[in-house]
C-alpha cells in the first residue's frame, strides 16, 4: 500500500506516538483530575506535560492555555461560537474549509453574524493584506483563516495578517490543521489569539484529540458545560484556565500519542519536513505532467498537498483506479467547496496527493506507472 492521503490524517503513526499511546493504555491511563489515587495523578501530570510542550512548540508560552478538545472542527467552534457577538462582521479567506464556514453560517442564523471572504488565489503577501484591509467595516470583530490550505499548498502571511489585526484591534483566530507539523507557528510572533490544532495529522499522533490554544489578548464564553474535576459545588464553569474549557474526560490516551507524535517532529526538525514535501511535491508535479491529458492546480506552490485532474474523467473515478493498485488518496471537494472554486476545479473536484513523513520518491513512481498505464 502507498498511503498518499496525509492531508486527512498521517499514516504511518509515529513509532513514538504509538509507544506513548500504548505505554498510557498499560501503566498509567487514569482520569487526571478525578481520583484521589497515583494513576489520576500520574496522568495529570503527564497531560501538563504535553500542554508545556505544545505551548513551547506553538510559540504560546502559556501551558495553562492549551486546551484539549475533540479535533480541530471542535476547537473552532470554541474560538468561533466562545468569542463572535451578536452582529458582528468576520472575515475569512477564499480558501476555507467548512470547518469554519459552516460554523459561521449557524452564526449567521444564530446571532445575525455576517462574514465575508478576501481572495488569495493569484494573490502575493501585500495583495492579500491590501484585500482584507479593503473589507474591514466598523463592525468587523475578527480575521479567521487557515494557515495552509486543505487542497493545494498554498499558506497565508500569517504575521503580517496578525499584525494588520493588532493595529486594527481584530482578533485573528487560526485554523493550522494542515500546517502543524508542516510550517513553523509561533503564536506570539504571529500575534494569534486563538489557534486551533489537530494531533493526527502533521503531528503523527492518533485521532480523537485536538488543541484550542488560546493568547492572553481573547476572552471566550463555554461552548459545553460540565465536569472538570475542581469547584464542583459550583453551578458554573470555573473560571481556571484550562479547567474552564475542558469539561468532562480528556482524551488522554491520544495526548499521550500527541506528545509522542510532537517529539518525532521536534527531532526530524520543521526544515527537514518541509524540504522533503517540497521534494516529493516537485516529483509529483514532473511525472504528473509529462503525461498527457492531466491539469495540476497551483503547480508553482510546493508544499505538502499537491491537487490534480485527468482532464474528462471523474477524479473519483481516478481514486478509485488508483486504489484498485494500492495507492490511498482522496477525491471530490475535500469539504472546501469555495477553494475548489477559486482553483477553478471542475464540479466534482479534484484528485488530492497529501504527502507525508514517511513517503518516498519511489512511491511517486509508483503512482506515475499507474496514471501511465491506465489513462494514457
Amino acid at each position: 500500500m502507498i498511503y498518499f492521503d496525509n492531508a486527512a490524517t498521517s499514516f504511518p503513526k509515529s513509532p513514538r506516538a504509538i509507544a506513548e499511546a500504548t505505554a498510557c493504555m498499560r501503566t498509567w491511563c487514569g482520569n487526571p483530575g478525578r481520583g484521589a489515587h497515583f494513576l489520576s495523578r500520574i496522568a495529570s501530570e503527564k497531560v501538563y506535560a504535553c500542554r508545556e510542550l505544545l505551548s513551547d512548540f506553538l510559540g504560546l508560552n502559556a501551558p495553562e492555555r492549551v486546551v484539549f478538545t475533540q479535533n480541530t472542527t471542535y476547537a473552532l467552534n470554541m474560538a468561533l461560537k466562545g468569542a463572535l457577538k451578536h452582529g458582528a462582521h468576520v472575515l475569512c479567506s477564499e480558501l476555507e474549509h467548512n470547518a469554519i464556514l459552516r460554523p459561521l453560517h449557524a452564526l449567521q442564523q444564530e446571532r445575525d453574524i455576517s462574514f465575508d471572504t478576501f481572495p488569495v488565489v493569484g494573490r502575493t503577501h501585500e495583495q492579500i493584506l491590501q484585500e482584507i484591509t479593503a473589507r474591514i467595516k466598523e463592525n468587523t470583530a475578527a480575521v479567521v483563516c487557515l494557515h495552509a490550505s486543505n487542497i493545494c499548498s498554498l499558506s497565508l502571511p500569517l504575521a503580517k495578517i496578525g499584525t494588520l489585526c493588532r493595529s486594527r484591534g481584530l482578533l485573528f483566530m487560526v485554523d493550522a490543521a494542515q500546517s502543524a507539523g508542516h510550517l513553523p507557528i509561533d503564536m506570539r510572533a504571529m500575534q494569534i489569539d486563538a489557534l486551533a490544532v489537530p494531533a493526527h495529522k502533521g503531528l503523527l499522533g492518533i485521532q480523537g484529540c485536538g488543541v484550542l490554544a488560546l493568547g492572553e489578548c481573547i476572552s471566550l464564553s463555554t461552548l459545553i458545560e460540565g465536569g472538570s474535576g475542581v469547584n464542583s459545588l459550583l453551578r458554573t464553569m470555573p473560571e481556571e484556565f484550562p479547567e474552564r474549557f475542558e469539561a468532562g474526560t480528556l482524551p488522554v490516551i491520544a495526548i499521550a500519542g500527541l506528545c509522542g507524535g510532537i517529539s518525532h517532529v521536534m527531532e526530524l526538525g520543521l526544515p527537514e519536513i518541509e524540504e522533503r514535501a517540497n521534494r516529493l511535491f516537485f516529483a509529483a508535479r514532473e511525472r504528473i505532467a509529462s503525461l498527457d491529458g492531466f491539469e495540476i492546480y497551483q503547480p508553482d506552490t510546493p508544499g505538502a498537498v499537491l491537487l490534480f485532474n485527468k482532464i474528462g474523467i471523474p477524479s473519483t473515478e481516478v481514486a478509485r483506479v488508483l486504489d484498485k493498485s494500492g495507492i490511498c488518496t482522496r477525491a471530490g471537494l475535500h469539504c472546501a467547496p469555495l477553494a475548489h472554486q477559486a482553483l477553478g476545479t471542475p464540479p466534482g473536484g479534484a484528485v488530492r496527493l497529501g504527502f507525508g513523513a514517511f513517503n518516498t520518491s519511489a512511491e511517486v513512481d509508483v503512482l506515475w506507472r499507474v496514471l501511465r498505464h491506465e489513462f494514457c
